[in-house]
């Protein structure tokens, strides 16, 4: 399968969508899976991985609801309050569901940088590893020491670091060299733990006018490091629209693996999502 392996939906009425710009046209409106069907249809991707946008429960069952009535979104990445031990019942009864992959905790979002090391949240961890669910692991650079830790901590725990670790390709065009850090920081998550990396979430931390060379040099680093087999793209749509269209995106991630192997593309857009996340 060809699989775009992070992708959302999100209706704003909701009213769950807190970090959402309301004075943003781009964002603050509703995408559904029919805004998504065609763009999937015209690049021939089979399925896509559908992952939360709010901190809520209700908001794990809405997408849910949505995967059942979507033959093309093969599995769901959802949240629980890793604060509350109570909400192990609903990641028992989500893992019955066929559609359900996982959890993703909003840590980015989180001021507390050492928020996902407290004793208190160790138990989710622990349950997801029970449940044979995975982990999306959403931060930035600063968080990269910390994810660390986790994977070397519960070596059995699926995982995949969300965009990359969200890079500030921005400043880099600017002038101040992130790049040195980041790499280092990323070449241990590939070397010292078994998770695996999204290439996503690039075109929106580069910022407008970005081209395709500035981010080549963070996307050869994460094939060179983590290689094909550990790497999945993912489209981040509808985010990625705050820079590029789906397609600009798309065609972007085709040139920037060009170079590599029938096989090892093969890998990237579609394998490893689907060995990862175990999407049939």
């Amino acid at each position: 399968m060809k699989i775009d392996a992070h992708q959302h939906f999100w209706q704003p009425a909701r009213g769950d969508y807190h970090w959402m710009p309301q004075d943003n046209a781009t964002l603050n409106r509703a995408y559904a899976p029919d805004d998504l069907a065609r763009i999937l249809a015209a690049h021939d991707i089979d399925g896509t991985v559908l992952v939360q946008a709010a901190a809520t429960l209700h908001e794990t069952e809405y997408m849910l609801g949505l995967a059942d009535a979507s033959p093309f979104v093969k599995g769901v990445v959802g949240w629980i309050d890793f604060e509350d031990p109570s909400h192990l019942t609903h990641l028992e009864r989500w893992a019955r569901h066929p559609k359900f992959l996982g959890v993703r905790p909003m840590i980015q979002d989180i001021p507390d940088v050492d928020w996902m090391l407290r004793d208190d949240v160790q138990w989710a961890y622990a349950a997801l590893i029970d449940l044979d669910l995975t982990f999306d692991a959403l931060g930035f650079a600063q968080h990269i020491p910390n994810f660390l830790t986790i994977a070397q901590r519960y070596p059995a725990l699926r995982v995949v670091f969300d965009h990359a670790m969200k890079p500030q390709i921005r400043d880099q065009r600017a002038g101040k060299d992130i790049f040195p850090a980041w790499a280092e920081g990323m070449r241990q998550l590939a070397q010292e733990t078994s998770g695996m990396c999204k290439l996503s979430g690039l075109v929106t931390e580069a910022d407008e006018g970005w081209q395709v060379e500035d981010l080549a040099p963070f996307a050869a680093h994460l094939l060179e490091v983590f290689g094909p087999d550990r790497v999945m793209w993912g489209s981040d749509w509808p985010v990625c629209r705050l820079q590029a269209e789906y397609d600009v995106w798309y065609g972007a991630a085709q040139t920037l693996t060009k170079g590599l192997s029938t096989d090892e593309r093969t890998a990237i857009f579609g394998g490893t999502a689907a060995r990862l996340y175990r999407l049939s």
